[in-house]
C-alpha cells in the first residue's frame, strides 16, 4: 500500500508573493531593519515584501525599497526565486512563500524609512566584507549567493 501523500491543492494552503531588491554600491550593501511588529523575529533583511493584490513583482519592488529606504531605484537583473513551505499547525493551515529577488541599484532619493507605521525601523549601507552581527532574514544570504 501506498502510503505517499497528494500534494495540497493550491486551495488547501495559504501563499505569499514577496519581492525583494538586492541593492550593492562600492561593495556595500544595503540592508533594513526588520522590527517583527507583525509577529516575526526581528533581523536585518532587504528592501522588500510582499507583493500587492494588482502590483507587478517589479512594481512591488520599487515600491518596498523606496518606502523602506527613501531610495528609487531601477531594477537590474532578476537573481533568484526562492520558496520555502512551513506545514500546518494548530489554528493555521500550511504555507507556502514565493520570493523573487532582482538586482537594483539607487537612481534618487535620500535614505531614512518612508513607510509610516510599518515593519521596518531603518536602512543602513553595509560593507560587504564586514555584515553586522546578525540576526539576519535567510534571503540576505540567499541574494549574495546568487549575486
Amino acid at each position: 500500500m501506498d502510503t505517499a501523500r497528494a500534494p495540497l491543492h493550491y486551495s488547501e494552503y495559504d501563499t505569499r508573493l514577496a519581492a525583494y531588491a538586492l541593492i550593492v554600491r562600492d561593495e556595500r550593501v544595503l540592508l533594513t531593519w526588520f522590527n517583527g511588529s507583525d509577529g516575526g523575529t526581528p533581523c536585518w533583511s532587504l528592501p522588500g515584501g510582499g507583493v500587492e493584490f494588482d502590483e507587478s513583482v517589479q512594481d512591488a519592488i520599487v515600491r518596498e525599497a523606496y518606502e523602506e529606504s527613501g531610495y528609487h531605484v531601477e531594477l537590474g537583473r532578476p537573481l533568484t526565486t526562492h520558496v520555502f513551505t512551513r506545514p500546518a499547525a494548530p489554528g493555521r493551515r500550511p504555507f507556502r512563500s514565493v520570493r523573487v529577488l532582482y538586482e537594483a541599484r539607487v537612481v534618487g532619493g535620500t535614505l531614512g524609512v518612508v513607510e509610516v507605521d510599518g515593519t521596518t525601523d531603518k536602512a543602513e549601507w553595509f560593507e560587504l566584507t564586514d555584515l553586522p552581527d546578525g540576526p539576519f532574514a535567510d534571503i540576505v544570504m540567499i541574494a549574495l549567493e546568487h549575486r
